[in-house]
């Protein structure tokens, strides 16, 4: 019997999956659990529309995704970081603060956690930093840091 899965089964398969299983094991299993769908016809029209659905949104997302990236590449942050003598820093300028001065100074709300930062940044300069919008799509921005 052919079946398509609703959730996640072990061993089985993912959701949207059709699988062929025996007919007990669907019968006592996964069909009265609730894990999946005998695959009709009807019911693989159904399934053949959700995965359209599904990509048309993924592609959406994408799109938006580049849009955003252009923007962010376009755009400079500038932070500034408290220096002492011999130009030695207090401190250090995390994702947190990037994402915060980007917000301000831009509008453009990004995630702290999608800003890809090696290491906290500890000297002025410039540096690129990473921004991961997308599992396809990673930006670059540019951070200045100034001393004050």
């Amino acid at each position: 019997m052919e079946v398509i899965l609703i959730e996640d089964v072990k061993n089985l398969g993912k959701k949207g999956d059709v699988v062929k299983v025996s007919d007990g094991y669907a019968r006592n299993y996964i069909l009265p659990k609730k894990l999946g769908v005998e695959a009709t016809k009807q019911n693989l029209y159904i399934l053949k529309q959700q995965k359209d659905a599904e990509d048309k949104r993924q592609q959406e997302m994408l799109e938006e995704a580049r849009e955003l990236a252009k923007k962010l590449e376009a755009f400079t942050v500038n932070l500034k970081i408290k220096t002492g003598e011999g130009g030695k820093t207090f401190g250090s300028i995390s994702t947190k603060e990037i994402s915060a001065a980007l917000n301000e100074q831009s509008g453009l709300q990004i995630d702290r956690k999608k800003v890809q930062l090696p290491e906290p940044i500890k000297n002025t300069g410039t540096y690129t930093v990473g921004v991961k919008l997308h599992p396809k799509v990673t930006a670059e921005l540019k951070v200045i840091v100034e001393a004050v």
